[in-house]
């Protein structure tokens, strides 16, 4: 097996661990009529309902998995996705709607999970199931906001590099339904979470924007977050003005921790980027390679954590594979396409370009990397000399932000298709015993 080849079996083996159907089944317990999520027992009254509601890119497989645990016990339900990544339910309905942009289909979709959230009774519970994507997927806009208005902001934090956490703070007050509202909106019903959590240390308020958490965040946060990516001035007035009216009182803050509305909350994590870097470095001892196990709390920005990761690979004994969970950012400066992890594997080829041999692999756990149709890139030293025959230039690939075009032109993009699972992304970097182009095994 070649490093390439060891570099895509971790990889895939990591996906593998991110299967959200096992993950299911060991969340909920069912005992008669009750079920047993995380620590808590919750059980219909005789009249009432188990209900699914969810958003996120998982919540249609979620789903799925949900109604072969329940089968009949399930009243039906509703769940968002993003395009393609619906599933084969039965009781509930599935829709698909715009990502990582809300659009009107994603706004309407938020309506009728807030409009079924409302209608369950004191008596019935609500499994409500969430994963990554699911705060675009759900956009509510507060009047007189609308969602071209959302979508302006939205753009503006991406293409300025904001976090994650950073841009759920501000839909968060941007919105009816994200930041606890959600289960504002279920109360008094019974409400039981199950989530794939997509976010750096798993904060509950900030995956999908926490629609059933407790929201640490306020307005004045939301404002600190657009001046210091320096979008303030180019956001619509309307947006300003409603996070201007929060901070100054004069708007209804979000649910906060200790409100007794979330005493009939139960939110549990069900699967993370643990358990797809555990997974995959067990995949990696057992190909012969040393695992290292850099971080499962991979931050920053995605062409310098390149360069460092492949120094820090450059200095392990071979053979060895150097292994990380997160989410790096990408700070847009140019006009072409790619995601951060193909921004990644971009400058890994320009850094590993000259020195010991190595192979670096990038790539989403939800199949998606960007507004592109891969999920990263798998790149060695011969990848830039690729692109170049095929008359790209890397450097000036990298400037333009263009690393899509380059790494199909190198024939080292990773296209998974839809994954119906989001545990953020994995970043492998195999050193090998024997240099690039003979046999990259540990038996060489």
């Amino acid at each position: 097996m070649t490093a390439r080849e060891a570099a895509l079996a971790v990889w895939e083996a990591a996906l593998a661990a991110g299967d959200v159907a096992p993950l299911v089944r060991r969340a909920i317990g069912v005992d008669g009529r009750a079920l047993v999520v995380g620590d808590r027992r919750v059980e219909p009254a005789p009249a009432g309902r188990v209900l699914v509601l969810g958003c996120g890119k998982a919540s249609g497989a979620m789903a799925l998995a949900v109604e072969d645990l329940l089968g009949d016990r399930l009243a039906g339900g509703f769940v968002v996705v993003k395009d393609g990544y619906g599933a084969p339910t039965r009781r509930v309905r599935v829709a698909e709607a715009g990502h990582p942009v809300p659009d009107a289909r994603g706004r309407e979709a938020a309506e009728r999970i807030v409009r079924l959230a409302r209608q369950a009774g004191a008596g019935d519970v609500i499994l409500f199931l969430i994963s990554g994507g699911g705060s675009a997927l759900t956009p509510a806009p507060a009047p007189p906001i609308t969602l071209e208005e959302k979508q302006a902001v939205t753009r503006l934090l991406l293409g300025a590099g904001a976090t994650i956490n950073e841009l759920n703070a501000v839909r968060k007050h941007l919105s009816l339904l994200k930041g606890g509202q959600l289960a504002r909106a279920a109360a008094p019903a019974a409400v039981a979470t199950l989530i794939l959590s997509d976010v750096v240390g798993d904060p509950l308020d900030v995956i999908a924007s926490g629609p059933t958490a407790p929201d640490p965040t306020t307005f004045a946060d939301a404002l600190e977050v657009l001046a210091r990516r320096d979008v303030a001035r180019a956001a619509p007035p309307s947006v300003m003005a409603r996070l201007e009216a929060g901070r100054r009182g004069e708007i209804e803050e979000t649910p906060k921790p200790g409100d007794a509305l979330f005493e009939r909350v139960t939110n549990v994590v069900i699967g993370n980027n643990a358990l797809v870097v555990d997974a995959a470095a067990a995949r990696a001892r057992a190909l012969g390679y040393a695992p290292r196990v850099l971080t499962r709390a991979l931050q920053g920005e995605a062409r310098e954590v390149a360069r460092d990761l492949v120094a820090r690979a450059r200095a392990l004994p071979p053979p060895a594979c150097l292994i990380a969970g997160g989410e790096t950012t990408v700070t847009v400066q140019g006009g072409g396409r790619g995601g951060r992890c193909q921004e990644f594997a971009l400058a890994a080829a320009l850094a590993m370009e000259a020195g010991e041999p190595l192979v670096a692999l990038a790539a989403g756990t939800d199949g998606t990397d960007g507004p592109t149709d891969a999920a990263g890139g798998v790149v060695d030293a011969g990848t830039t000399a690729r692109g170049r025959r095929a008359g790209l230039d890397a450097a000036r690939s990298l400037q333009d932000n263009d690393a899509h075009a380059f790494l199909a032109a190198a024939g080292d993009l990773i296209v998974s298709g839809p994954t119906r699972t989001n545990l953020l992304d994995v970043y492998i970097l195999v050193r090998p015993v024997c240099p690039a182009g003979g046999r990259s095994g540990p038996s060489s």
